[in-house]
């Protein structure tokens, strides 16, 4: 991997760093969200500081090339992101059907 390369990749890996910390910040992302984006950060960071590790992890898992196993890890990451969301969304639909049924409790006791 060229100098070039790698001086950009840490940029764009800065940018994104101080993107999420800002959201957290601001109130915009929680932390438990924040901290899979530091993770996969810290991931790249990883990759990025030792090709070599890269490499032996592309042969320990059986890829042929390394553009693969980049392509499969980024399916994982938004199958598991995708997960977390479902997550959520149905945890926010049982409390919206929850509160549905109080209000509606509470509008029958004041009639």
């Amino acid at each position: 991997m060229s100098f070039n390369l790698q001086l950009v990749s840490c940029l764009f890996i800065f940018i994104v760093l101080i993107l999420v910390v800002c959201m957290l910040r601001d109130g915009r992302i929680n932390i438990k969200y924040a901290l899979v984006w530091i993770a996969a950060i810290t991931v790249l960071l990883l990759f990025l500081i030792f090709p070599s590790f890269f490499t032996w992890l592309t042969k320990l898992l059986g890829f042929n090339v390394g553009s693969n196993m980049i392509f499969a890890g980024l399916i994982a990451f938004l199958m598991f992101i995708n997960i977390i969301l479902t997550i959520i969304v149905s945890n926010q639909n049982n409390k919206i059907r929850l509160l549905i049924q109080e209000v509606s409790m509470l509008k029958g006791k004041i009639k």
